[in-house]
């Protein structure tokens, strides 16, 4: 039996929007059973072939390659990502771009009815998110959906989809007060991504204990970043090799990722790791990967805005994606003076992220991120000053902190906005 909704439904995707959001009264909540109730109800959809792709940073890299790579050898591919930085439609792309809105109001829609069934289950906006995206790939008829999971693993929306392939690409402190205080902890949450008898890929080489064992205990076959394939650097391309089934496969003359950062080797070297294990059933040539290396966008991620002065975009929000950061920028050109604009959320290591980055800036111009989770700008100027720092400005907005910091910017400086989606999607906005 069905609960006919007492108010007039939704018609507009912004009127959805705000309709989902209102619909529990966490912004998070932990648990797979409520979600995996309302996708059976809809019929459990999802595409026949999934890579579930999850980890502290470098995921949403990760998946943007592997997306790339498909699509460019033909494949008609599905993408879910969260959070967006400047459109909700970013969060779901078919074969490559953004979905419409009309298709993202009937899963809604969708995700809804199957909802108010009796008895009424309550969704999170990442919930509500997660179902949408899974419906429209069955509804669009994709053959490949690249899943980035939104948080830990264990009990994240994603998680109800068996993946053929699953990815946990880096583990480090961030989500303490869901995920547990310790990287032990933390990458035993991420590792239920895993599945028995199904490729499970750990892109770095230091094994957690938690991940190593939960794999083993499932009987996943654990494949690892050093002991079973590996990439080589050279001075203008690099080579990955590895072995599936005993055999040694190596793939040479492979091209940077067109994503900036040192670091992307090692996501890029997991993407092709991921597209090796699938090679019976998805097989991508070595053409293909090389185009899609060099033609993968992802914004938001070391992203260097064109002309004058230099600006780079990054939503690096914790340690592990601050020294991550720290490492790209000290590979860029000179600048006399590097400007950051900067905001984060309380809930997040402001103090760690400042430590590791004091080096790289010359000026601070702050400001206070908007809801109950940002953080007041004069709350970020005493965290400035606890480490010492005195050259920064507060302002009332990202906004007006980045016109601030192009007033004073000279066109051979450098500008840094980095700290948060939040932040990144104000300056984007601007422009």
């Amino acid at each position: 039996m069905t609960t006919v909704p007492t108010q007039t439904p939704p018609q507009s995707l912004n009127e959805w929007l705000t309709y989902i959001s209102a619909q529990h009264s966490a912004e998070i909540v932990m648990g797979l059973d409520r979600v995996r109730e309302v996708w059976q109800r809809m019929g459990s959809p999802r595409a026949p072939i999934n890579i579930t792709v999850g980890g502290t940073n470098g995921k949403g890299s990760t998946c943007a390659m592997l997306e790339c790579m498909l699509r460019t050898a033909g494949y008609a591919t599905g993408f879910f990502s969260s959070p967006h930085i400047q459109r909700y439609n970013e969060r779901v792309r078919i074969g490559g771009e953004s979905a419409a809105d009309d298709l993202l109001t009937a899963s809604f829609d969708a995700v809804e009815r199957a909802r108010q069934q009796a008895p009424i289950v309550p969704l999170t906006y990442f919930e509500f998110s997660a179902l949408s995206a899974l419906w429209c790939f069955a509804r669009e008829e994709v053959e490949v959906a690249v899943l980035e999971v939104g948080m830990g693993g264990r009990l994240d929306a994603v998680n109800i989809v068996d993946p053929d392939v699953s990815i946990v690409v880096s583990v480090d402190l961030d989500h303490q007060a869901y995920l547990g205080d310790t990287i032990e902890k933390i990458a035993f949450e991420k590792a239920h991504i895993y599945r028995a008898n199904r490729p499970a890929i750990f892109a770095d080489a230091v094994v957690p204990d938690s991940l190593r064992d939960y794999a083993t205990q499932i009987g996943a076959d654990l494949i690892v970043l050093g002991k079973d394939y590996r990439f080589e650097k050279m001075e203008q391309q690099w080579s990955w090799l590895g072995s599936v089934d005993g055999i040694a496969i190596a793939k040479h003359s492979l091209p940077f990722p067109a994503l900036r950062g040192s670091y992307q080797l090692k996501n890029a070297s997991a993407a092709v790791a991921a597209l090796t294990c699938l090679a019976d059933r998805l097989p991508v040539s070595l053409g293909h990967i090389k185009r899609g290396l060099l033609e993968v966008e992802w914004p938001g991620r070391m992203q260097v805005l064109p002309g004058q002065p230099t600006v780079v975009l990054d939503v690096a929000h914790n340690p592990h994606a601050a020294r991550a950061l720290d490492d790209a920028l000290g590979g860029m050109a000179y600048h006399p003076n590097t400007y950051a604009v900067f905001g984060m959320l309380r809930d997040k290591d402001i103090a760690g992220v400042i430590g590791l980055l004091k080096h790289r800036v010359d000026h601070w111009f702050v400001a206070g991120l908007p809801g109950e989770r940002g953080t007041r700008a004069d709350e970020i100027g005493d965290a400035l000053t606890a480490q010492g720092i005195t050259l920064f400005s507060q302002h009332a907005s990202i906004a007006t902190a980045y016109a601030a910091a192009r007033e004073k910017a000279t066109p051979n400086d450098r500008i840094l906005v980095f700290g948060s989606f939040t932040t990144v999607a104000a300056v984007l906005d601007t422009l």
